[in-house]
């Protein structure tokens, strides 16, 4: 997606490829993409991190699984992203709750 300007030829094969790309690339395509929608709120790539964790957790992910998939050593850290859900006791779904249909009542 954000490919790198440069390439390299492979030794071995003397096919063409592309480096890595630079982290500054993704920083400046955001930065230019928030300054193109007109977004006054801060918006970094970290930003994306954050919106990845709240949006697993939305979608009723353990909180073991996003300390997993972001790399947390300790869980009290993946634990700050719980309080943008805003539920509290009320957002506890039991297996009756999900098991309910549409109408109501349990299938």
């Amino acid at each position: 997606m954000f490919a790198a300007s440069s390439h390299y030829a492979d030794r071995e094969t003397g096919l063409e490829h592309r480096h890595h790309p630079n982290e500054s690339v993704l920083f400046r395509a955001v930065r230019e993409a928030v300054r193109s929608a007109g977004l006054a709120k801060r918006v970094t790539t970290h930003t994306f991190r954050h919106s990845f964790a709240t949006h697993l957790l939305e979608g009723g992910y353990d909180i073991r699984t996003v300390q997993e998939l972001l790399g947390h050593e300790d869980v009290t850290t993946t634990m700050i992203y719980t309080h943008v859900l805003g539920r509290g006791g009320l957002g506890v779904k039991s297996p009756l709750d999900r098991m309910a249909g549409e109408n109501g009542r349990a299938n």
